[in-house]
């Protein structure tokens, strides 16, 4: 399925964005590699490794040691875990460590951890010196397959989440499958959504594929390999496409903006709901609000439905514990969305299975009436 490899066990997939174009390294092993794929690409001799206190014991001290046996002088600062590391309370410290760092123009600004310290890093590498090098060692699935590539930046507002950032693509990502087998199987879960997503938009093939080899990838090896690499050459694709979502990026967000809703209705509480389980369930309510809309059959929605359950990912509104606010409190949520247009409400629907477009101007009233429908109370 994917374009390019290196060996049955790794993978590259490039991003093509002309002379900022970047590598995706997919397989095991790339963190003790990490400095050796570094030092071809950069000529920098100093770094600064941002992470999380749940990923340091594990990875920094192997990465650091691939660092220093290249010559290379390494910093790293170690950030509290969780969504709610993404906010101004730790940008600042992060971007004082990399100045304190003295990064220069060759040198990089490592992320090692999942989908929010790649983001707040990015964002810090983003505007600290006007632009630092990055480079993405992503710890998650999801980080893996979504959030590390296509330089999308930023930390969470109280109005919303992801609203304050910047587009920076990194200069390499290194995805090493090995540090997958740690997750918990909740967070592999939740990576697993994007995944499905990308069938969802505009691979049905791919999501039949899910259908039938979830398992193994879950067991790892190389089906688990061969899932992320088709996912990330579909980001790739697509980035390479329209960087900065003026049209066709905006079909990646399918499910995000019921999902992003969720979070912020759970106050970004990752013990009740974590990204990916809001991207599950905003999946789910797409399709249904598809067929509501007589644009997509029921039957599709049933089929994404039953397939994400069946991996064991909540998929209605009422598998969030603690209970939600009002629908209408929802749709407030909605409307601060980052992907409002003029006011007007922007949904990435459906028309079947692999079949995802961008509906502009979708009716608000449409949209609160389908939400009370589906509310839990």
């Amino acid at each position: 399925m994917t374009s390019a490899s290196l060996s049955a066990s790794q993978k590259t997939v490039r991003v093509d964005l002309g002379d900022r174009s970047y590598d995706i390294l997919i397989g095991p092993g790339l963190i003790a590699t990490a400095a050796a794929e570094i030092a071809g690409r950069l000529k920098g001799r100093r770094m600064a490794v941002i992470t999380d206190e749940n990923v340091a014991p594990l990875y920094l001290e192997p990465l650091m040691a691939s660092l220093k046996a290249r010559e290379i002088d390494a910093v790293s600062l170690i950030l509290p875990a969780g969504e709610k590391t993404k906010s101004f309370e730790h940008l600042i410290p992060t971007v004082e460590a990399i100045l304190g760092a003295r990064i220069e123009r060759n040198d990089a600004v490592i992320a090692l951890g999942g989908g929010v310290i790649g983001d707040l890093t990015g964002f810090a590498a983003g505007i600290a010196r006007r632009g630092s090098r990055f480079i993405q060692i992503p710890t998650s699935l999801l980080a893996q397959v979504d959030s590390s590539v296509g330089g999308k930046t930023g930390i969470n507002s109280p109005h919303g989440k992801n609203l304050i950032g910047v587009f920076h693509q990194p200069d390499l990502v290194l995805a090493d499958t090995d540090v997958l087998d740690t997750l918990s199987p909740r967070e592999f879960k939740a990576g697993y959504a994007e995944v499905a997503k990308y069938g969802l938009i505009d691979k049905p093939d791919f999501f039949e594929w899910l259908e039938k080899n979830w398992q193994a990838v879950f067991a790892g090896g190389d089906a688990r390999i061969e899932a992320i690499a088709v996912s990330c050459q579909a980001k790739a694709d697509v980035v390479a496409a329209d960087e900065r979502e003026n049209g066709r990026r905006a079909l990646l967000n399918l499910g995000h903006t019921f999902g992003h809703a969720l979070e912020a209705a759970t106050q970004y509480d990752g013990a009740r709901l974590v990204h990916g389980e809001g991207v599950s369930i905003g999946m789910v309510l797409a399709h249904q609000f598809s067929a509501r809309m007589n644009l997509a059959s029921p039957d599709d929605a049933t089929r994404v439905e039953a397939h994400l359950k069946t991996v064991g990912l909540p998929t209605r509104m009422n598998d969030i514990p603690g209970g939600l606010p009002p629908a209408e409190k929802l749709m407030d949520a909605i409307a601060q969305d980052k992907k409002v247009k003029g006011g007007k409400l922007t949904f990435i629907l459906t028309r079947g299975i692999g079949q995802s477009f961008v509906a502009d101007d979708v009716p608000a009233s449409e949209v609160l009436s389908f939400l009370k429908e589906k509310h839990p109370a």
